[in-house]
């Protein structure tokens, strides 16, 4: 977990439940709670002027989000999106804050957190700044990979869906399902079953 629950719960957090394509926050919102992500995905997305929606990242269990806007005054840049049905803490801004006074050692995993996502946009804006949907791809795999003890070949299943990988690499499905056959023809990775292994 980033923060344990219990500092949560003692500074007045509480459980939400948010269905499947429930919104949790919309962008230009003004940023009130932090967030923390105790079961199911949530997605932080974009929808460009033609409606194309751009995936900025997807939260899972023990991930919070949200939390970064907390101690600026600009609005969210991004939509949050349960993806499937979804339990989250939430603890408002004020009560973060001086949870956060009050246990300063906590300062380090909040930090630790910001500079995992900071690190994620770095890779990921290298690797969409290439015109290869190839690498495009590979630099989210590999990303997504790296945070697993076992680094085998093909031994990590992808938790996303195709056109999951596609939002979040800024290139359409059809060229994601392409290129994902090409790269399993390449031995660049795997596929059983519909699933994706890397």
């Amino acid at each position: 977990m980033v923060i344990s629950e219990k500092f949560l719960f003692a500074a007045g957090a509480e459980i939400r439940v948010y269905n499947s394509g429930e919104v949790i926050f919309f962008e230009g919102n003004a940023p009130l709670y932090y967030y923390q992500v105790i079961k199911g995905k949530v997605k932080l997305s974009n929808l460009s002027d033609n409606g194309k929606e751009f995936i900025q990242n997807i939260m899972s269990e023990g991930q919070a989000f949200g939390d970064s806007l907390l101690f600026t005054d600009k609005p969210y840049p991004m939509d949050a999106i349960a993806l499937e049905s979804c339990e989250v803490i939430r603890l408002c801004k004020n009560n973060f804050l001086s949870m956060l006074k009050v246990y300063p050692q906590l300062y380090s995993s909040v930090c630790k957190s910001l500079s995992d996502r900071l690190y994620y946009q770095y890779i990921m804006l290298q690797a969409n700044s290439s015109p290869n949907p190839a690498e495009r791809i590979i630099g989210l795999l590999e990303h997504l990979k790296s945070s697993q003890a076992n680094q085998a070949p093909f031994s990590f299943k992808i938790p996303l869906t195709r056109q999951q990988l596609a939002n979040l690499t800024g290139i359409c499905v059809e060229t994601a399902i392409r290129t994902i056959k090409v790269m399993e023809k390449n031995r660049l990775l795997k596929i059983k079953n519909r699933k994706i292994f890397f």
